[in-house]
């Protein structure tokens, strides 16, 4: 069971990116509009594993430190996986939230981080995991998918589910439409979930989330 108790200040967030960086921004916007205290965290740093996108220009317009950790940069993934480790607790975060970072992290990782690193996945896991959820979502004649939060561990989308919400599958969609509307949904939920875990703590049993 990992269990993180109520904050007593606002609980320090690292953001990772690889593009546009929406869902930073949301998480910004939330900081921004509520303050700190009232959202419940801040972001402290933002970091990518690649360099020259808008995810790290939203950073820096936002006055915060950033850095970036490319897998070419580096001899093996291990190396790559460490750096990016150090790079990250470099800045004491209490979460690690993924906003679109596109690279799956290494057991170094997740040994520093485990328990505390929040993702986003735009299909109902357990259904559709991996790189294409919305294509495979609609290949299999889908009515209904969504998005779902959820903590990484070892495996691919496999993590513990914090929470989740469902979008139809329309007649017209392709995945395009159907990825646009999903993003949506995933946003917001993203900023609900990471403030209520900021804000009251949360325990996992199992493969269960529980927050108070």
């Amino acid at each position: 069971m990992a269990s993180v108790p109520e904050p007593t200040s606002p609980a320090r967030l690292v953001v990772l990116v690889s593009g546009s960086g929406t869902n930073l921004q949301a998480i910004l916007d939330a900081v921004a509009a509520q303050g700190p205290r009232g959202y419940g965290a801040e972001v402290v740093a933002v970091g990518a594993d690649r360099d020259g996108i808008e995810g790290l220009r939203r950073a820096e317009r936002a006055g915060l430190p950033t850095f970036v950790q490319r897998v070419r940069d580096h001899a093996t993934r291990v190396d790559w996986d460490r750096a990016l480790t150090d790079s990250v607790a470099a800045h004491r975060p209490d979460l690690v939230v993924s906003a679109g970072f596109m690279k799956i992290v290494g057991a170094d990782f997740l040994a520093a981080f485990g328990g505390r690193f929040i993702n986003t996945h735009p299909a109902l896991l357990p259904s559709f995991p991996g790189a294409h959820g919305v294509r495979d979502a609609l290949a299999h004649g889908a009515k209904v998918t969504g998005c779902t939060v959820h903590f990484v561990d070892a495996g691919v989308d496999s993590g513990p589910i914090i929470a989740q919400e469902a979008v139809e599958i329309r007649d017209e969609d392709d995945e395009i439409s159907l990825h646009e509307r999903i993003k949506e949904v995933e946003r917001r939920l993203l900023v609900e979930v990471v403030g209520r875990i900021a804000r009251h703590g949360y325990h996992i049993e199992g493969r269960k989330v529980y927050i108070p």
